[in-house]
């Protein structure tokens, strides 16, 4: 069975860093490429970032770049993402997913996580 666990969300003022990861099992992780989406109210799914199975190519969003940094461990069946400078417009429920389409303007996740919380407030 497939699990994706996030964690490391939390509140933080503008300005502030965290690092969310997400821990993979019941597949083989490093075959796949990943993803973090964070969820837009009224508009579904948002690609924040992606990166390839061996981690060594990856993209984001330009809503992100810059601030933003996906990375993965294959040793620890591991995916992270590294926010710095974040904006109180980045507060959003943030997963981690496999298996990634796009259709009709909508992302879908064959398997995602439940989420963790990244709220940011002065």
């Amino acid at each position: 069975e497939v699990q994706l666990v996030e964690s490391g969300g939390g509140e933080v003022q503008p300005g502030g860093s965290l690092r969310l990861s997400c821990l993979a099992s019941g597949f083989t992780f490093n075959t796949y490429p990943m993803y973090w989406l964070r969820q837009v109210p009224g508009k579904g799914l948002e690609l924040v970032a992606s990166t390839d199975p061996s981690g060594t190519s990856t993209s984001d969003a330009d809503s992100v770049k810059g601030r933003f940094t996906i990375s993965r461990d294959n040793t620890k069946n591991t995916l992270y993402l590294e926010l710095i400078n974040l904006k109180i417009a980045d507060t959003d429920m943030y997963y981690c997913a496999k298996e990634l389409w796009l259709n009709a303007g909508a992302w879908h996740a064959r398997s995602r996580g439940p989420g963790t919380q990244v709220t940011v407030s002065s």
